[in-house]
């Protein structure tokens, strides 16, 4: 299941909690660096309120915790096919 966010505020932890508790697992991915990023907030929202239903470790696919690179080098940067799949089969095999 995919749950696409619209909007960061307000963020619709509805949406992201219903996903979360038929599966108990969650691949978290936006272009942003790791540290201080989105995924960290959706992450924390769903150790907050549900914590219960989690059967794998949440993963999180994200820019790297580098500047962001001028548009020549963006590929790199970006969270790319290879690593969300990873992502999706590590914590889909956890």
């Amino acid at each position: 299941e995919v749950v696409d966010l619209r909007t960061l505020s307000p963020m619709d932890t509805d949406a992201i909690l219903e996903s979360f508790k038929k599966t108990g697992r969650a691949v978290i991915v936006h272009e942003a660096p790791k540290t201080g990023g989105l995924a960290g907030e959706i992450t924390a929202t769903i150790q907050e309120e549900a914590l219960y239903y989690q059967e794998a470790p949440i993963n999180r696919v994200t820019g790297f915790d580098v500047p962001y690179p001028l548009y020549a080098l963006e590929d790199y940067y970006m969270p790319e096919d290879t690593r969300i799949e990873d992502a999706f089969r590590e914590t889909y095999e956890a």
